[in-house]
């Protein structure tokens, strides 16, 4: 963990991810939060709706699933989406979580 994909991973800002990034990264603008996946991943699948989740999940992959939590950003998943999102990604034992490292 802490390593990063951005520019490895290429997402479409499509109308709908475009809604989801406004409404869950809504301190930057979309095209920013786009630059990083892992982060905007964070962010859709801990503070998004059915929707916004949609909107991603149509543009990734299982494996993608699994590298977006590989290199998840520290301080933006809460227990419950880190559980629930490592389950959906086939890990039946949850990895701890992202850390900070001082």
């Amino acid at each position: 963990m802490g390593q990063t994909i951005r520019g490895a991973m290429k997402l479409v800002l499509t109308h709908e991810l475009r809604k989801a990034a406004e409404r869950c990264v809504w301190f930057e603008p979309p095209e920013m939060a786009l630059k990083d996946p892992a982060r905007l991943a964070a962010h859709i699948f801990t503070y998004g709706g059915r929707d916004d989740v949609r909107a991603l999940q149509s543009q990734i992959t299982q494996d993608d699933l699994r590298l977006l939590l590989d290199t998840a950003p520290p301080g933006i998943y809460d227990p419950r989406s880190w559980a629930y999102w490592n389950l959906m990604a086939g890990r039946y034992t949850t990895p701890p979580m992202p850390q900070r490292h001082l």
